[in-house]
């Protein structure tokens, strides 16, 4: 594979594939890897959450998604297909994923710097190994990120061992399918780049390292999250909040618990309506005591999963 360079018209042209929210981000490549299709995975089962306020009557719905699945996989069950005729309006973390001019541009601007440290001086020396075997299978130089800040190399090197074609990503989909309808965010791309742009650079490294040291998992089943948000398996997604990236306290705060505290009060005002939501977030977002169906059940509010009837509590222990 030839080496990549780091234009900023590449940058262009990749940024939408960057940009999809932020946890489930980390594990979207650019096209199905060998041997990943919808075949692999178990039936559809993915969370899907009522909100209902203290009285029983109904407010909205909560549903996990996630932003990239191999082509043909067929997760839309009936409850789901009903959420979605239910509700009035969509709330996502980021409305305009179609359009990839204005995506591009705004990767670009963020995540371009001049005269930074080799990629291989950003992480300690015992991953400089790792990194380089990691360079090597994506196509890249070791040069190919002299430009690049720390935090969106991380995000790139990410998806080398990933799964998944993020065209078949939930969020793009469930946007198409309110057109006639409102759809709100909760970030939109510039916020939600400027939390990885912001962050310090001591925590964008931990980040890079992070990505390094468990690229070797991360490629021998990259299909792990993939299987569980499929299945609506809420124990192993809360669990994937503890893992990798997130196991730093710093960032988990910064990229997980921050953010869910936010979008909570964002949508209490809204459930408070007449018109009736259909909040789809990464599904990590959802679950875990961080999460927004806790955040909600501790505003007063009633969270019952919908799919399947017998399915775990809402808020399973991480």
């Amino acid at each position: 594979m030839a080496a990549r360079g780091t234009t900023a018209a590449g940058a262009v042209r990749s940024a939408a594939r960057v940009i999809a929210p932020l946890l489930l981000a980390l594990l979207a490549a650019c096209s199905d890897a060998p041997g990943e299709t919808s075949a692999d995975l178990p039936p559809a089962s993915p969370l899907l959450y009522e909100i209902a306020s203290a009285d029983g009557t109904v407010e909205g719905w909560m549903f996990g998604t996630i932003h990239a699945l191999p082509s043909g996989a067929k997760w839309r069950t009936p409850e789901v297909g009903r959420s979605i005729d239910a509700a009035d309006f969509l709330v996502v973390e980021i409305a305009a994923l179609g359009d990839d001019a204005a995506l591009g541009q705004t990767y670009a601007a963020l995540s371009t710097s001049p005269a930074l440290p080799p990629i291989t001086a950003r992480v300690p020396p015992e991953l400089t190994g790792q990194l380089s075997g990691l360079l090597a299978r994506g196509g890249y130089s070791q040069d190919s990120f002299a430009t690049t800040e720390t935090w969106a190399a991380a995000l790139a090197l990410a998806r080398i061992d990933a799964t998944g074609d993020p065209a078949n990503g939930v969020d793009r989909a469930l946007i198409a399918d309110f057109k006639g309808r409102p759809v709100r965010e909760f970030e939109g791309a510039a916020a939600q780049l400027g939390i990885f742009d912001t962050l310090p650079e001591a925590q964008q490294r931990a980040m890079l390292a992070a990505v390094v040291h468990d690229s070797e998992t991360a490629r021998r089943d990259p299909a792990r999250l993939q299987r569980a948000w499929m299945a609506g398996d809420a124990a192993t997604i809360a669990a994937s909040t503890r893992e990798g990236i997130l196991a730093d306290p710093a960032l988990h705060e910064a990229l997980l618990a921050a953010r869910n505290r936010r979008w909570a009060a964002m949508l209490v005002p809204m459930l408070k309506q007449s018109p009736r939501p259909l909040v789809a977030v990464g599904t990590a977002h959802l679950v875990g005591p961080e999460g927004l169906a806790a955040l909600l059940e501790a505003q007063g509010y009633r969270i019952r999963r919908l799919s399947p009837p017998e399915a775990a509590p809402a808020t399973p222990a991480p």
